[in-house]
């Protein structure tokens, strides 16, 4: 109950503030920023890593003179937004994170290096996207639906495991929730970022992967990794020849998550203003919007107002699941 009364007055606190300069035009303000950055905690060459260079080239030569992404992979994304914490509230630093770090780790740490309220300010929700599951070359090429793999785990309990790029992650619960839907004990293997799982994957190191739909989109083609379903309410667009998780008979699974663009905590509202309508710019760019699809990403910008009501929603939502599951950081 603390979280949540923490949660509502801090929140919505940042949000008014910021969105109270909503009117005041982004092109009349003089351009003071010289070196933007966008941090962000997952390896290149994941979704994380492609909306921030894509939005980072969007805001060069407008937001700032110049833009560039800073990767800090560690602790689970933790590391960038501790980073964040410390940065200088006056719009050259950003960062891009998936509402796991915020919204979940709060319910599975005993203590953060920074408080998922106070040290973070909404700019504008960035993409959204579907969970995917998908088994590589140690699984045999006749399992094709997840209670088929469930089967084959029965079967061959050593081998009965998956990643996900971050324990405490939506990934990884959802991994844990498909494991219990079929009564089956899935071990699972965190990693920094999806990418690194998946290669794992390929390479038979460990058989399967939860991960957002779009970092499994560029390995499909060869064969080696074969997604056996998606978590949204529908199919996703991206895979329309996957069945969801609910069409398979894991009745209630459906899940899915967002990338969002913050600013330190301290951040004043014209300093958010300037971001919000910088970022939401830089996500119209149809190469941008189009070079996200081929990720799996779907784009929706928001107000901070916005994004950080779907935070406290998602951090609600969240609380009851990860205490039925039993996980906590240390766990």
């Amino acid at each position: 109950m603390a979280l949540d009364r923490c949660i509502n007055r801090r929140t919505l606190l940042q949000a008014a503030a910021a969105t109270a300069a909503t009117s005041l035009p982004l092109m009349g303000q003089a351009q003071s920023i010289d070196n933007a950055k966008i941090l962000t905690g997952f390896a290149a060459g994941g979704t994380v890593d492609t909306l921030a260079r894509r939005v980072a080239t969007q805001l060069a030569g407008s937001y700032a003179k110049s833009a560039v992404v800073d990767t800090r992979t560690g602790a689970g994304g933790q590391i960038a937004i501790s980073l964040l914490k410390t940065s200088a509230p006056d719009g050259a630093t950003l960062l891009v994170t998936p509402m796991s770090m915020l919204g979940i780790y709060p319910h599975t740490y005993k203590k953060l290096p920074y408080d998922p309220v106070a040290d973070v300010t909404p700019v504008s929700t960035g993409v959204v996207f579907d969970m995917g599951f998908a088994v590589g070359p140690q699984v045999p090429a006749s399992v094709k639906t997840v209670p088929e793999f469930l089967e084959w785990c029965k079967a061959n309990p050593t081998n009965a495991n998956f990643g996900s790029p971050a324990p405490g992650s939506v990934p990884h619960f959802v991994g844990e929730l498909i494991g219990r839907s079929g009564k089956v004990e899935l071990r699972h293997i965190g990693f920094r970022g999806s990418q690194p799982a998946i290669l794992d994957m390929l390479g038979g190191q460990i058989a399967s992967v939860s991960a957002p739909v779009g970092e499994f989109l560029p390995h499909l083609s060869g064969g080696k990794a074969r997604l056996l379903a998606t978590s949204g309410a529908t199919r996703s667009k991206f895979s329309p020849g996957t069945s969801t998780l609910v069409e398979q008979g894991l009745s209630g699974l459906v899940y899915n998550e967002w990338f969002g663009f913050f600013l330190p905590g301290k951040a004043s509202p014209d300093v958010v203003q300037r971001a919000n309508a910088a970022v939401r710019k830089a996500l119209t760019d149809k190469d941008t919007i189009d070079g996200l699809a081929a990720m799996g990403l779907e784009v929706k910008s928001s107000t901070p107002e916005e994004l950080a009501a779907t935070l406290k929603a998602d951090t609600e939502r969240w609380g009851p699941i990860v205490k039925a599951i039993g996980f906590t950081a240390e766990s």
